[in-house]
């Protein structure tokens, strides 16, 4: 069995990455691909108990890592042929960085180095990286609580977690044109890496 190809998002809260990757999944299913998509895991945190969002904690940024990780290579073991990964996993240390700043913290600098070691050790599994970028103009979904200094925090950690490691990534904004064009980039290195 040949490793299946990696796709993952990362991007803050409400800038469309899970509705990006539906998109991305229904195009690749409609070409016969088989397709996984993971996600759910700020969610599935909350349910065991572990906090999210600006009550981020080092434990709770480690499962989401984790599990994540976990998740991709189930979905591989299942004989995906592309994953989806919603939250690529430097995507918790974003989230991370931008709750300890929002409440004022300086985490130990072991545990920062450690959260951020242990996501960049991810980084060379995706075959692609798409990086959302926040347009505040953008309405976004009211029925969920909202705090916009940390939702820019967490677009600010991300994209400057991307530029320190010179990871490479397709940015992808609130355009049509460039939503189009990361779903295209993603279809066609899928069909690319489905015909090898």
């Amino acid at each position: 069995m040949t490793d299946p190809l990696r796709i993952g998002v990362l991007g803050t809260y409400s800038t469309g990455k899970t509705l990006l990757l539906k998109r991305i999944e229904m195009e690749l299913r409609g070409h016969g691909l088989a397709v996984a998509r993971t996600g759910r895991l700020g969610k599935r945190a909350a349910e065991i108990g572990l906090p999210k969002m600006r009550h981020h904690t080092v434990a709770s940024t480690e499962w989401i890592i984790a599990q994540g990780i976990a998740d991709e290579i189930a979905a591989a073991a299942h004989g995906a042929r592309v994953v989806l990964a919603d939250r690529a996993a430097l995507d918790a240390v974003a989230y991370f960085n931008a709750a300890a700043e929002s409440r004022g913290e300086r985490p130990h600098r072991l545990e920062r180095e450690r959260l951020r070691l242990l996501a960049s050790t991810q980084a060379p599994k995706y075959d692609l990286l798409l990086a959302t970028v926040l347009d505040e103009s953008v309405p976004i979904d009211q029925r969920h609580a909202h705090d916009p200094r940390y939702r820019r925090l967490v677009d600010q950690h991300v994209h400057g977690l991307l530029a320190d490691d010179a990871i490479p990534h397709q940015r992808v904004t609130s355009d049509t044109d460039s939503q189009a064009r990361a779903i295209e980039l993603a279809l066609q290195l899928s069909l690319k890496g489905a015909a090898v």
